[in-house]
């Protein structure tokens, strides 16, 4: 494994799988993001890739008792922490892995996908971005206000 490699990996808090350890059984027919209900930030984002991703994926706001149900192997503290991606064959991927594998299954921006899964220190950066902006979505959510509408 390559320093940078083993870097991803030591530094991935242990809410964000960097494995296909994480599965579960009841998958669904096409990749569904479980994400924050409750926050402006994640709905708005939700709602973008939602269109840009023209109905190939499915959204669920992690409140909402269908994910618990159905995916009892993911603690609903897991929720909190992080957006889940689970696809068809049942893997589970969190963080900037999750929205770069689920936009690249639908077909769109694939090119950071590639970029997550060939280049280490690309995917160290997106997760680390991806947590800061976890830590941060209240500050972020009045700026994507502000310059997004």
């Amino acid at each position: 494994m390559s320093k940078i490699a083993s870097l991803h990996h030591s530094i991935t808090p242990p809410s964000v799988p960097v494995s296909n350890d994480l599965r579960v059984a009841s998958a669904p027919p096409r990749p569904l993001l479980i994400f924050d209900g409750d926050c402006g930030f994640c709905r708005r984002w939700a709602g973008r890739w939602q269109r840009a991703a023209g109905g190939a994926l499915d959204f669920l706001p992690f409140q909402d008792e269908t994910a618990a149900q159905q995916f009892p192997e993911i603690p609903r503290q897991d929720f909190t922490r992080a957006l889940h991606a689970i696809f068809p064959d049942g893997s589970v991927r969190t963080g900037a892995e999750a929205v770069f594998r689920s936009l690249a299954a639908a077909g769109v921006k694939r090119w950071l996908f590639w970029c997550y899964r060939r280049m280490p220190l690309f995917a160290v950066v997106a997760e680390w971005i991806y947590r800061q902006a976890a830590a941060h979505r209240q500050f972020l959510s009045k700026l994507d206000r502000l310059f997004f509408g």
